[in-house]
Parts: C-alpha cells; sequence; structure tokens
C-alpha cells in the first residue's frame, strides 16, 4: 500500500486539507451537546449561571449588563447550536469534496497506470493473470482502494477526535463517567480484535473467488453463440452457480463475522447509557454538587459519540482489510515488468531480406515436452508473397507471431529489415506490420472507425479503396448507413466473412511494410478469395506479404510455399516445385483437388 500513496503525491494539498477541515467538523459535534447542557441546566431548570465559567462568558458577550430572562437563554444558546452546526456543516461539506478530489484524482492516476501496465504485458502474462482476474483488478480492487483512501482523509480524523473528545467532555462533565468508559471499551476491543483476526483473511478470497464469476461471465457472454449452438445453457448456468455459490458462501462467512460487531456495541452503548443515567440520578438524588439533568444528558449524547466513533474504526478495520488484500493484487500487475520490452532502438539498414528466421527454435512459456518450433531457418525477400502451409498444430501461427514479437524465440533470432527484431522498439516494430488473424477482432463503433482503427490519419478516398481492395465496399454500401453504419461489440452484427474482410480491410488501409494474414480467408468462398488476392497484388506492391492457409487454392500463386511439418520448414519453394519435391505438400493437393486441378 505504501507504494501506491505517491498516487496521492500531485493531490496533497487536498489530502492534507481534507483531515483538517474534518477536525473543524468534529469540533463542531462535541460543543452541540456541551451547549445543549446550558439550555437545561440554565434556560429550562433555572440553575445559576455562576457555577459554568464558560455559559457564563457567552452569556456575558450578549448581555454585559444582564437583564435576560430563562427563554432569553434559551434563544441565546439555541442560535449558538444552530450557528456551531451551520459552521460544522460547513466544515463537513469542505471535507467531504476535499477527500472526493483527493481520492477520485489517485483512483485516476492508479486505474491509467495499471491500464497502461496491462496493455505492456506479453501475451503469456495476461493469459497467466486471466482476463477476469484483470477486470477484477482494474474495477473492483482499485474501487475499493479508492474507498479506502477517501475513508483515510475523513474516517481516520473523525473517529480518533470522536473516541478522544467525547472522552475528555464527559471526563469534565463528571469524573465518575470514566468508569462507565473503563468497564465498556475492554469489551468493545475484544470483540473488534476477535472479528477481525478472522474476517481480515477472509478478503484475499473473496477477491479471488469474485475472479472466478467474473472468469465464467466473460467467457460466456463472449461464447454466448457457442454455448447456444451446444446448447449447453444448463451446463454453464450450473458452472456459473457453483462459482457464484462459492462467492456468497465465503461473503456470508465475512459477514457473520462481522455482524458480531453491531449487536456487542449497541448492547454495550445501551448498557453505558443506563449506567450514566444510573450515576448521574443518583447524584441529583442525593444533592451531590456539580451534577444536573442537563449534564446528563449531555453524557448520554457524549457516551454514544464514542461508542459510535469504535464502531467507525471497525468500519475503517473492514476497509483496511479489503484494502490491503485489494492493493497487493493491483500490485502485482504494476510490478510485474513485460516480458516482451523495448530494445535500443539500434537498427540496421535493411537490405533485400525483409525477415529472416536464424536457427529458431520455441516452446511456450512453463510448458514441457518438444519445442512447438525447432531448427528454423528461413529468409523472406522483400516485397515476396510468401505462404505457409502445414497441418493443425504444426506451428504456423506461432512462427508467424515471432514476428511482430508477440513471443520471442527460445533459441536464435528474428530479424527485420536486417536489425534483430529485439532491438526494435515494439512501436516502431510493429508499426511496419499489418497483422490479420483468422479470429477477427473489430470494436464498438463505425465500419469506418474500425477501418481507421490501423491508420487513425486514414482519409474517407483511402478507406474506401482499403475496403474496395479487401472486397467489403459492395457489403458496407449495402447498409443503410454506409460506412457509418454501426459495429456491434466483437463484430457480432456481421458475419464471419465479412468481419474477415473488414480486418483485412484494416490492414490495408494501415499501409505496412510486412503484411500477415494468419489464416484470414478461411470464412471466404473461393470466388472473393481469388478476388481479393488479386486486389492485394495491386494495391499491396512492393510489401511483404506472409500468408497462412489451409487451402491450396489459397497459397498456390505464391512466390513461395513454407511447408511446416513437425516445427520444422521442410521444403520451401513454387508451388509447381514443391509437388515434386514434397510428399506432405502432395498429400495437401491431392486432398483438396480433383484430376482436371478444380477444387473439389
Amino acid at each position: 500500500m505504501k507504494k501506491l500513496f505517491r498516487y496521492l503525491k500531485p493531490y496533497r494539498f487536498f489530502a492534507i486539507i481534507s483531515p483538517l477541515l474534518m477536525m473543524g467538523e468534529v469540533l463542531a459535534d462535541l460543543c452541540l451537546p456541551y451547549l445543549m447542557s446550558f439550555i437545561v441546566n440554565y434556560g429550562i431548570i433555572g440553575e445559576e449561571l455562576a457555577g459554568n465559567r464558560v455559559a457564563s462568558f457567552l452569556v456575558g458577550i450578549f448581555y454585559p449588563n444582564g437583564g435576560y430572562s430563562n427563554l432569553n437563554l434559551i434563544i441565546l444558546f439555541g442560535v449558538l447550536m444552530l450557528v456551531v452546526t451551520l459552521i460544522g456543516g460547513f466544515f463537513g461539506t469542505l471535507c467531504a469534496y476535499t477527500a472526493a478530489r483527493a481520492s477520485q484524482s489517485f483512483g485516476h492516476d492508479l486505474r491509467r497506470d495499471a491500464y497502461r501496465r496491462v496493455m505492456s504485458l506479453s501475451i503469456e502474462q495476461t493469459d497467466r493473470f486471466t482476463t477476469g482476474s484483470l477486470v477484477t483488478r482494474m474495477t473492483n480492487d482499485i474501487a475499493m482502494i479508492v474507498e479506502f483512501i477517501e475513508m483515510i482523509l475523513r474516517m481516520f480524523v473523525r473517529a480518533p477526535m470522536f473516541f478522544i473528545g467525547g472522552s475528555i467532555f464527559l471526563l469534565m462533565l463528571n469524573v465518575e463517567f470514566g468508569v462507565v468508559l473503563l468497564v465498556s471499551l475492554p469489551v468493545m476491543l475484544l470483540t473488534l480484535i476477535f472479528v477481525l483476526a478472522r474476517a481480515v483473511p477472509l478478503f484475499g478470497t473473496v477477491q479471488k473467488r469474485l475472479d472466478r464469476v467474473n472468469c465464467v461471465v466473460q467467457e460466456n457472454v463472449g461464447g454466448a453463440r457457442v454455448v447456444k449452438a451446444s446448447v449447453r445453457e444448463e451446463y454453464e448456468n450450473e458452472r456459473f452457480a457453483v462459482a457464484n455459490g462459492e462467492l456468497r458462501s465465503i461473503n456470508y462467512r465475512v459477514l457473520r463475522l462481522m455482524a458480531i460487531m453491531n449487536p456487542v456495541l449497541i448492547f454495550v452503548q445501551n448498557f453505558a447509557v443506563i449506567a450514566i443515567i444510573y450515576i448521574g440520578g443518583n447524584s441529583v438524588a442525593e444533592g451531590l454538587g456539580g451534577m444536573s439533568t442537563g449534564n446528563i444528558m449531555a453524557a448520554v449524547s457524549y457516551v454514544t459519540q464514542v461508542i459510535m466513533s469504535i464502531m467507525m474504526v471497525t468500519m475503517m478495520f473492514q476497509s483496511v482489510s479489503r484494502a490491503l488484500a485489494s492493493a497487493k493484487r493491483v500490485r502485482e500487475v504494476l510490478d510485474t515488468d513485460p516480458v516482451i520490452a523495448d530494445g535500443n532502438g539500434d537498427m540496421q539498414v535493411g537490405g533485400d531480406i525483409a525477415v529472416s528466421f536464424r536457427g529458431v527454435s520455441f516452446r511456450y512459456p512453463d510448458t514441457a515436452g518438444a519445442p512447438v518450433l525447432h531448427d528454423i531457418d528461413l529468409d523472406i525477400r522483400r516485397g515476396e508473397t510468401l505462404a505457409i502451409v502445414g497441418a493443425t498444430g504444426s506451428g504456423k501461427s506461432s512462427l508467424v507471431q515471432l514476428i511482430a514479437r508477440f513471443y520471442d524465440p527460445t533459441v536464435g533470432e528474428v530479424l527485420i529489415d536486417g536489425t534483430p527484431a529485439q532491438q526494435y522498439k515494439l512501436h516502431d516494430l510493429r508499426k511496419k506490420i499489418g497483422y490479420v488473424l483468422q479470429k477477427s477482432e473489430l470494436f464498438s463503433g463505425s465500419v469506418a472507425d474500425n477501418i481507421r482503427w490501423g491508420n487513425p490519419g486514414a482519409t474517407n478516398a483511402e478507406i474506401k479503396a482499403a475496403a474496395s481492395a479487401a472486397q467489403a465496399d459492395a457489403f458496407i454500401s449495402s447498409f443503410s448507413d454506409g460506412y457509418e453504419s454501426p459495429v456491434a461489440e466483437k463484430g457480432a452484427s456481421l458475419s464471419g466473412g465479412q468481419k474477415q474482410r473488414l480486418s483485412i480491410a484494416r490492414a490495408i488501409a494501415r499501409k505496412p511494410e510486412i503484411l500477415i494474414l494468419d489464416d484470414a480467408t478461411s470464412a471466404l468462398d473461393l470466388s472473393t478469395e481469388a478476388k481479393l488476392r488479386g486486389a492485394l497484388r495491386e494495391v499491396m506492391q512492393g510489401t511483404t506479404v506472409i500468408m497462412i492457409a489451409q487451402r491450396v487454392a489459397s497459397v498456390r500463386d505464391a512466390d513461395r510455399i513454407a511447408v511446416i511439418e513437425d516445427g520444422t520448414i521442410r521444403h520451401c519453394a513454387p508451388h509447381e516445385e514443391l509437388l515434386q519435391i514434397s510428399a506432405t505438400y502432395r498429400d495437401i493437393y491431392a486432398s483438396q483437388m480433383g484430376k482436371g486441378g478444380a477444387a473439389v
């Protein structure tokens, strides 16, 4: 938590003044019962003012020559109570504003930095945290910390001042009332220690169970079509019910423990009130000096304030415990250094080779067994179209992910324009690359916004040209609002082929030096795909294109085709040559093409 407090530094003025303002509000609240006792003692009962120097001083200011009645005293002290209340309210309002300003600004900056850190993490790190957990940390956990900061700026002053100030005023009224506190406090403190010692360890578990609920919800909302198509609603409902039930159970345990506090505190408060009335009543009945009805009423108010301060402490400790658990989880994100980090930016002058793999082997982090890729040596010429084919799981997608440094090779190195990829600044490296995945990711907004997302400075003409090349202009123009038509979250309002074409248009609008198509045309029919390939050859001249595909018809026109088998490149040659030298490629060709060369 100490590390997170640095986010308060820019707002230290509000953070410092807020507790000071709270002191003013508490002092005003502490004065009210004292003034009320004056109304009762001197305005209603009619005791002599000479017995109280404070009351005499106040009356002397407004009635220096005397001549006041009991009603005058009631009005005087009543007006003073109103003034004190207004002053306290003024301080309280300013305190609430400054505390909120400091805590919400703190939360804004913390959430901003946590989000930036999440965006800088590598894929393996986000997978390790899980999406649901990261969402919880960015929202619920930071909200807990913000709530804690606001409570620090207010309650950490309010509760101790009520406790100390209430105790002092109580003893000023009558020292015997101190006995009530001596009996009450140990009971309250022992209960507080008992409850918090058992509840604090559970708060971290609550957040983990909340992570699980978020994960299940996210999986099922994102995969709703698969769930419905597979008629697995009942199974997923049950899975959510289990996660939700576990969260409920742990919350029940925490709430049951915290529920012990209120009855105990209320019992102690009522006991203290009865004891004060008993002690004060006996003193009045026996005619002992220094005790009056007004003092008893004020004492009841003060003992209530002292008990309430203990209840505030209980709330604070609960908030502290939750905030500490949340702070630990947020710090785990902030303290995680990206595995894929920027290079030194020392780039060499590129030659004719756009991408080069030199002795590359790769294994996914935290996995055992044979590497996914091994002994990869491949040069891809500038402006060349290279296709990659192979069986499912052979390592095709893993190979191209190394180019954009989604992962780094375990052994060997990848060079871009003659410079090792690890020497590039990530922004500079990925600026060179247009990447289109098989699973198209679109964002809520308009069609034009999604295409422009790859190049924020693209003009409307460039957007339309990119869409035309991607064979998307026809269906976009059929929409009622054309390029301004809204796209639902994750492109839910579009078909698979439409989403793929929009993703390809987005990559084209980016005008990359290297275009990677990772099975990005799998949802397109052969005719549309053929038109797309022809358009790409025209608009992407000079661009290095690396395409992964399952269909021979998609790759046969490529300059070269790399055949990956068992995690390594067995052959790399044009289509006709591969038919002669690669048994694997011949098998793929035979399974997809008829005798006359037509698609089956």
